[in-house]
């Protein structure tokens, strides 16, 4: 008897609940609502001067899917990135397009940019950069200390970190996606032959890497690596610095860098048209200007 009574009452509650809907007016706001962002001047910037001349998307808005779960990440500060962007602008897009021409940046310059706010570390304490995926994305990480780097590389007129750790990340990416698009010769991997250590790249020759033919501790990681390290580290760095380099390398170390570096200049010109030395002095001239203010990096107009 109680379970009969108790299906009559769920039965009148429902009757009671339908007769209430019924004479209840339809709310005009939709439920459904816009996960689209407001518009900022620096989307619309960003539309001026890289999406619709390039077809290059800056995401810096953090995107889930974009990320890689597999580490601790952060999203990337507003306006360092507003100033992350126009130093990739005027370093990186503007220098390619003086040298190369804007059919050769629009064809093969990276269309994606994700910014997030610290770099990944792994588990060993390896901290990445930035990484290239599928010749189209180039993770940049670390855009929440951008304002401290480059003010001390202003102050100092060194920009030997903010380099380090912010534009030899593209042109080191770049240079995979150039050659996943047309590789290099396999003579380049004869010259160091089996002195390449993959992973274990941290742990060998971490100061003396130079005297063993490596521009850097990293390029013993790979040809691919070590080709990529050769030439975004040429094209960053002044012919002075790299005559330091020469000399600490010694008689072995810098006759195999010469070989590598004559590889890469070759692969340029005879892959691609465009003179290494070239690149460099639009890379100096360019991050010159930055170091004596004369770039405007806040500047929304366009």
């Amino acid at each position: 008897m109680k379970r009969y009574i108790k299906h009559i009452a769920i039965a009148a509650a429902t009757v009671l609940a339908l007769a209430s809907c019924q004479q209840e007016q339809l709310n005009q706001e939709s439920v459904i609502k816009d996960s689209r962002a407001e518009e900022t001047e620096f989307d619309k910037w960003l539309d001026a001067n890289l999406l619709n001349p390039y077809n290059i998307q800056f995401k810096y808005r953090y995107e889930q899917m974009e990320s890689n779960l597999a580490y601790w990440t952060t999203p990337a500060d507003y306006d360092q990135s507003i100033i992350y962007a126009h130093l990739v602008k005027y370093l990186c897009v503007d220098t390619y397009d003086e040298v190369a021409g804007t059919t050769f940046t629009c064809s093969y310059f990276p269309k994606l940019f994700f910014l997030e706010g610290t770099f990944h570390y792994d588990n060993n304490g390896q901290m990445i950069l930035g990484t290239a995926e599928g010749g189209r994305k180039i993770f940049l990480g670390g855009v929440n200390f951008l304002n401290n780097v480059l003010n001390a590389a202003i102050e100092s007129q060194d920009p030997g970190t903010l380099n380090e750790f912010y534009f030899k990340t593209i042109h080191h990416e770049f240079t995979h996606i150039l050659n996943q698009t047309k590789d290099f010769t396999p003579d380049y991997q004869l010259i160091s032959g089996t002195d390449y250590v993959l992973n274990a790249w941290n742990e060998t020759h971490p100061h003396d890497y130079l005297k063993y033919g490596f521009i850097s501790q990293y390029s013993q990681h790979s040809d691919h690596e070590d080709f990529a390290e050769m030439l975004s580290t040429y094209v960053l760095n002044t012919p002075e610095q790299w005559s330091a380099w020469m000399n600490q390398a010694g008689s072995e170390g810098s006759k195999k860098i010469a070989q590598k570096l004559e590889i890469v200049r070759s692969y340029m010109l005879e892959a691609w048209d465009i003179d290494l030395d070239e690149i460099r002095d639009v890379v100096l001239r360019r991050t010159d200007d930055i170091l004596a203010a004369r770039v405007d990096l806040t500047d929304l107009t366009y």
